[in-house]
């Protein structure tokens, strides 16, 4: 009998581990992007980064990765590197790791600038500024020889608009956002929402003052005269949309490889990283591969 009132008080035990079980996998998913995003910022750093060079570096969760593993090659082979950042946030990194800060009065020239990119399609079209810090990425991308991009997997796609379904975000001075937002809607289709913040009351205020609209497409047929058109609007300071920008993407892949979309001629390259789990940590080895197609 004993046994009989207790079987009612262990369904809900059984509902209780479905929804742990749930919580596990999305843990899951989570450190398999994280570690996605961390192989694609260790292959760039470590591809791209040389000695007496200045380097750009981007904003967001990716960029993280990649500033970690520059200060470690810093430490490692007393490397001479100097970085222009691209936000607070980054000239956060950059002082937290020891690293040489400096900015584009003293280095209007950059050597190569590293970013993240909330998605980059089959052209290397991105869509940038989900972190509002879009104006500066792209300065300092622009001022930069080489522009690389870092991402995991869920950022790759065909067309923009596949994956990242929050907009271009576009940054406007205060007083304009409500004719840009109704100028966009009617000349480009969509509508444009200004960007309202998390923590504090009122909308998002970037870096540089200003305010964010996220511009939710239809649809474009041609990004470039969309970017330069959205451009010309009074009150616009800057698009998220990076058009003819990046010269690599390295992509953070879920079975531990890193890919490398858009090179010229018929090379496909891939850094492939075996992962060996000790305990709870990492053990990485990397090792380029160049596939030569016939």
């Amino acid at each position: 009998m004993g046994l009989q009132r207790c079987v009612p008080f262990l369904k809900p035990a059984a509902g209780f581990l479905s929804s742990a079980s749930r919580r596990r996998t999305h843990r899951a998913a989570n450190n398999m992007a994280e570690e996605a995003k961390k192989l694609a910022a260790y292959a760039a750093v470590d591809n791209h980064v040389q000695n007496n060079q200045v380097v750009g570096v981007g904003s967001g969760s990716t960029i993280v990765y990649a500033v970690d593993r520059l200060a470690e090659r810093v430490r490692q082979e007393k490397l001479n590197i100097v970085c222009v950042p691209t936000s607070f946030q980054a000239r956060q990194l950059i002082l937290q790791h020891g690293l040489t800060l400096s900015d584009l009065d003293r280095h209007p020239e950059l050597d190569v600038a590293i970013d993240g990119a909330d998605e980059v399609d089959a052209d290397l079209t991105l869509i940038k500024g989900g972190g509002g810090c879009l104006t500066q990425e792209k300065i300092v991308a622009g001022c930069a020889k080489h522009f690389v991009v870092i991402a995991d997997y869920r950022k790759d796609s065909e067309a923009l608009g596949q994956q990242w379904r929050k907009g271009v975000p576009i940054e406007v001075i205060p007083m304009a956002h409500v004719p840009v937002s109704r100028t966009i809607a009617k000349r480009f289709g969509g509508e444009a929402n200004l960007r309202m913040a998390v923590s504090k009351a009122g909308p998002v205020v970037t870096d540089n003052s200003n305010f964010i609209l996220d511009w939710k497409f239809e649809r474009a047929d041609n990004w470039k005269e969309v970017n330069t058109a959205i451009k010309m609007i009074p009150g616009v300071v800057e698009t998220g949309l990076f058009v003819g920008m990046a010269e690599r993407a390295y992509f953070g892949m879920e079975d531990g490889s890193v890919q490398l979309p858009g090179l010229t001629g018929n090379v496909v390259s891939s850094w492939r990283v075996g992962l060996q789990r000790c305990g709870e940590s990492l053990q990485h080895e990397a090792m380029v591969c160049l596939e030569i197609i016939v």
